[in-house]
């Protein structure tokens, strides 16, 4: 849909909505427009599409307008024309961010009630009332989390960008093994040397550590001897004496082992990730995974075996050649073994994907509705709770991935580095780091993106870890 911007500059939240609401981005037209009087400011959106015209009109006090509450003023201008035209209201209705729960958050946090924050999102951003109450939810766990945190924490991410096999619905800057598999010692040893100086730099700054996490691509990937080897670096780099959580995303059964499981084990980690996707076999040939869900079952059974109390399991609504049935009964069985997470995603179509471009035998968006309503029918009295959430672009349905956790096993990394609560260092190729500064302003840092890059262009990498200590520890002076 072609969109026409005028009397003001924000194109991009305006374009970001339009993206929600109409994600096939049909033939037509929009024009969103500002006006500005001596006491109100009236954001004024037209939309054509399929020979009919509606209109949308939101007015904000000319007193009372920063950059956020004018965006908002537009973005209420364009969903209520845009609404007339939906052959129902959206979910998340004028939210476009990836992160709604920030608005519920912020009102508790500035002393408003639960009440305060429902009618924030009901009537402010038009989102329903199942929608409001979730984000509630995780932002109960945010400032439960966040009340956890010290002036001078930190949480580490340390990125394997390897996988097996590429999912077909997969995004991630990664390298298959199979293709790549020179790359892997070459990797790990840049890697060992910005752990080592990463956790030099950090002694000298005198930050600590509150949550790690080993993620990817798929960090089983690494063959028993480079997994012990990567865990042994991160323990002679970094005092983990006061982390609260120390989280290994295994993922894929197809790279786990008992001897892969021990190691993760007996180096620490407390957490872990047995993603299944689905439990259907012909789902997972679909998607391009090469395990069965028997697989998952074995390796379920074997970390917990090993202690392992706090697994988290993955499941993605919307996958091809899925229908609400097949979702339903993987639900179900992952449910009955009762792990400390559940993870239900709605699937994105995301452009660096094999399925963005050929989307065959995907579930109607209908029928990913009754997935994502089925899976909180069924968590909640099962003893799950929502505690972290996230929306991404191209998201079927406009829905929502919503981590679920029993007897209080959030997983703190996944809060703070979706809420955005404190300082996250990334280590390896792909990462953001992320530097919390006072008064909410957050500087980025990349990382190379391919492990490649990330070889040659190790020295910037170090450099940019000097720049951002630096300013860690001017900080906490």
């Amino acid at each position: 849909m072609n969109l026409t911007v005028t009397g003001h500059d924000d194109r991009y939240a305006v374009e970001q909505l339009q993206l929600s609401l109409f994600p096939e981005n049909p033939e037509g037209e929009a024009v969103c427009a500002l006006y500005r009087g001596k006491a109100f400011l009236t954001a004024v959106t037209t939309i054509t599409l399929g020979g009919k015209t509606v209109r949308g009109q939101k007015r904000l006090a000319a007193a009372r307008e920063t950059v956020r509450l004018r965006r908002q003023t537009l973005q209420q201008s364009y969903y209520l024309a845009a609404v007339q035209l939906l052959p129902e209201r959206p979910a998340w209705g004028a939210l476009a961010g990836v992160r709604p729960t920030k608005l519920t958050t912020r009102c508790l946090a500035q002393g408003g009630s639960e009440a305060d924050a429902l009618r924030l999102m009901r009537h402010t951003y038009y989102v329903s009332p199942s929608r409001s109450a979730l984000s509630l939810d995780c932002s109960r766990s945010t400032l439960a989390a966040a009340s956890k945190l010290r002036p001078r924490d930190i949480s580490l991410y340390v990125g394997i960008p390897f996988c097996p096999t590429r999912c077909v619905y997969c995004s991630f800057v990664s390298r298959t093994v199979g293709k790549k598999a020179e790359l892997m010692e070459p990797y790990l040893q840049a890697l060992g040397q910005e752990i080592a100086v990463t956790g030099a730099l950090l002694k000298e700054a005198g930050c600590t550590v509150r949550s790690l996490y080993i993620g990817g691509g798929t960090p089983t990937t690494l063959d028993t001897v480079q997994l012990a080897w990567l865990l042994d670096s991160i323990h002679a780099a970094f005092d983990l004496g006061q982390c609260l959580e120390f989280t290994v995303e295994a993922g894929r059964p197809d790279t786990l082992s008992p001897e892969k499981l021990a190691a993760i084990r007996s180096h620490g980690a407390d957490r872990i990730s047995i993603n299944p996707q689905s439990m259907v076999d012909s789902v997972l040939r679909a998607c391009g995974r090469p395990h069965t869900a028997a697989d998952v079952l074995r390796s379920f059974e074997q970390a917990s075996r090993l202690g392992f109390d706090a697994i988290n399991m993955d499941l993605i609504a919307g996958l091809p050649t899925d229908s609400f049935a097949g979702f339903c009964s993987s639900l179900d069985t992952v449910t009955a073994l009762n792990p400390g997470n559940i993870t239900v995603h709605t699937l994105a179509l995301k452009k660096g994907a094999d399925l963005f471009e050929k989307r065959q035998s995907l579930p109607s968006q209908e029928e990913v509705a009754q997935m994502v309503d089925y899976a909180e029918q069924t968590l909640r009295p099962a003893g799950y709770r929502p505690y972290y959430l996230y929306r991404q672009k191209y998201m079927s349905g406009s829905f929502e991935n919503v981590g679920w956790s029993r007897d209080s096993l959030d997983c703190l990394y996944n809060i703070y580095m979706m809420e955005e609560l404190h300082t996250i260092l990334s280590l390896g190729g792909g990462g953001m780091n992320k530097l919390n500064l006072p008064g909410g302003k957050i500087l980025r840092f990349h990382n190379p993106k391919f492990p490649e890059q990330y070889i040659q262009m190790l020295p910037e990498v170090l450099a940019q870890k000097r720049q951002i200590t630096r300013q860690l520890s001017a900080l906490s002076e």
